[in-house]
């Protein structure tokens, strides 16, 4: 009876164990940004160098970007935008005209 009970713990234990490491991979992998923030810097590189044309719309990989210019303080600002279709997540950054 005791081997019966040590079994099914065991088993237990390894149930929830491979439950926590598989929520842990999988919010690594849906949280992972670092594609589109290197797709996003080569965007602003291409803007800088004035091979990119404003206003930019497009898709990469699950995410959708959105380049814009605007005035602000007598300043040129352009925003740059990625949302991520399926997480809603998004990431942005700001450039002035001057950078």
């Amino acid at each position: 009876m005791e081997t019966l009970v040590a079994t099914v713990l065991i088993v237990i234990v390894f149930i929830l164990a491979s439950m926590i490491l598989n929520n842990l991979f999988s919010n690594s992998i849906n949280n992972n940004t670092q594609a589109i923030e290197t797709h996003l810097n080569e965007l602003q590189y291409l803007k800088q160098h004035s091979q990119l044309e404003l206003p930019y719309t497009a898709n990469f990989q699950n995410w959708s970007i959105i380049i814009e210019t605007y005035q602000e303080n007598n300043q040129s600002i352009t925003a740059f935008e990625a949302t991520n279709r399926k997480t809603n997540k998004t990431v942005n950054f700001i450039q002035n005209a001057n950078q």
